[in-house]
Order: C-alpha cells, then structure tokens, then sequence
C-alpha cells in the first residue's frame, strides 16, 4: 500500500480480482498494464477484491493475491476495497432499478434453457447465447406469485432500457469512440439466483464509486461495456475511459484462466522465482515459453 498524497486526482485505475483462485501469468499482465497506465500518468492505482461470490471466494486466495502483487512489486494505493462490504448498496440499486420496470424476474433453470437454446437457436454474444426474453412477457401478477415460491433471477429489459436512454458511445482509448449496442447481449442477469449481485450491476456501481477514470482491463471484457455504460445512463453515473489491452495465451491461442489451471504465480513465487524481474520481461514483452499476446 502507498500514500495517495501528491498523486493526479483525475486519473484513478484498478485491478479487480476475484478470490476464487490463485493468480496466473495473465493476472500479472493485467495488473502491470493497469498499475503502468496510473503510474505513467501520476494516478492512483487501487486494487478491488472482486468477493460477492461467496460461495467460491476465499480468504487464503485473498491473501495469496496481496503476496502476489507484493512479490511482483505492484503496491496499491489505500486500503483494499472489497466488494463485499457493499452488498447492501448494490441491492438498494436493484430495488430501485426494479421500481422502474426495468428488471423483470426470470425462472428459467439451466436445463430449461438449454433445451430452449436447442429447440430456438440464439444469437451469440460475448456471453454465450443471447437469451431469448421466454420470461419478459410473464403475467405480472402471476411472477408476483412466483416470485415468492420459486428461485429466480432478475435480468434488465435491455429494450425498455434503450428506450429511456437513446443512442449511446463510450470512449476506447485504443480503438477511439465507440457506439453502444447492449441488444447483442440480451436481456443480461444483474441478480442471480445465487448470489446477491451480478458482475454486470457490482462492477458499475463499483467503478462510479471508486472515482474509477480509466477503466484498464482485458480485451475478454471489451464486450461488456456495452451493458457497463446503458447502466451508467440509466443511473445517471459519470462514463469512464476504456482501455482494453491484449490478453496472454498458451500455446495453442487460449487465453490463461484459473479453470485451465494456467500456472499460478503462487508457484512461481514459493519456488523462489524472482517477481519483479518477471514483472520486467513481461513489461518488455517477454515471456516464458508457450506464452504469446493473444
């Protein structure tokens, strides 16, 4: 952790992990361009534990995500921000969002919609398949009923939302601007079944309150901004800039990810590798064998 005394105000980043697993070679990456990006420009650079799912969070990867930054000569500027500790927040957001007719509640089970998705093929997006709104035209008061007996979801009417916002853009600071086009995704979930927030809704309302300027984050994310910045409209919240930056892959052009059991930087580290020189060669472009920019 450092002092955010004498930093530039107007530029704020973050690195927002999840503690669902240990970092890899691709968390570094991320970490590095987003903390360069503050750095390069005098701004703050905070680091946001991504927890709200509890069901697979942990504090021994909490912990193990610190270290890894630590070891890798990445320090943050004031305390850790958990997403966590705002729980209440982002369900104050969705009642209000539910207040106006804009979430409606979907019952559809995994299975349910597998077998939709087989019977009516969807589009897809950056997401999967889009989904095909089997719940949007429900009786109201019929999903008032079920609501109270039966598991759900709450997704956004994404064409109610567009209706009250009208055309959108975002600014991409590689790409330049941007046109907004949430309809590619669909109707997305801002409230699980199982758990208390979504991505899409915690990381909005997260970046508005962390005074986040510039969003630096991974090409895999590009597409979500659509979602990200109809939300910003929608709760009148200020537009950051957007940086997406490349991703690291294997050798056979997949991205690294903690499902694949892509190397951890745990490994590396408790098997006495050298972080910061590490952190180097990623910085010039450097890296271990089979590992490329994708």
């Amino acid at each position: 952790m450092t002092s955010s005394a004498q930093l530039n105000p107007d530029v704020v980043v973050r690195f927002a992990p999840s503690p669902n697993g240990l970092l890899h070679l691709g968390h570094a990456y991320a970490a590095m361009v987003a903390h360069d990006f503050a750095r390069q420009r005098e701004g703050r650079f905070l680091l946001r534990i991504e927890d709200i799912d509890s069901g697979r969070s942990r504090s021994a990867f909490v912990a193990a995500i610190l270290e890894d930054l630590r070891w890798l000569g990445l320090h943050w500027d004031g305390e850790v921000i958990f997403q966590s500790e705002r729980l209440d927040s982002y369900a104050l957001v969705a009642d209000q969002l539910k207040a106006r007719g804009l979430l409606y509640p979907c019952f559809c089970s995994r299975a349910e919609l597998r077998q939709l998705l087989v019977d009516r093929p969807q589009p897809e997006s950056a997401d999967g398949p889009v989904y095909p709104g089997t719940c949007r035209h429900l009786d109201p008061e019929l999903a008032r009923k079920r609501v109270a007996t039966e598991p759900h979801s709450w997704r956004l009417d994404i064409a109610k939302a567009i209706a009250i916002t009208g055309p959108l853009q975002w600014m991409d600071e590689r790409h330049g601007p941007q046109a907004c086009h949430p309809e590619r995704l669909g109707d997305v979930i801002l409230v699980p079944k199982e758990m208390p927030v979504a991505y899409h809704l915690a990381v909005t309302l997260d970046d508005a309150r962390d005074g986040i300027s510039h969003v630096v984050r991974g090409d895999d994310l590009f597409a979500s901004t659509h979602i990200h910045r109809l939300l910003q409209a929608l709760l009148e919240l200020p537009t950051p800039v957007y940086f997406p930056h490349p991703l690291l892959c294997d050798d056979k052009g997949e991205k690294l990810s903690k499902s694949r059991d892509s190397a951890s930087l745990s490994v590396l580290r408790k098997g006495g590798q050298n972080g910061y020189g590490l952190l180097q060669d990623l910085r010039q472009g450097i890296f271990p064998v089979g590992i490329s920019l994708l």
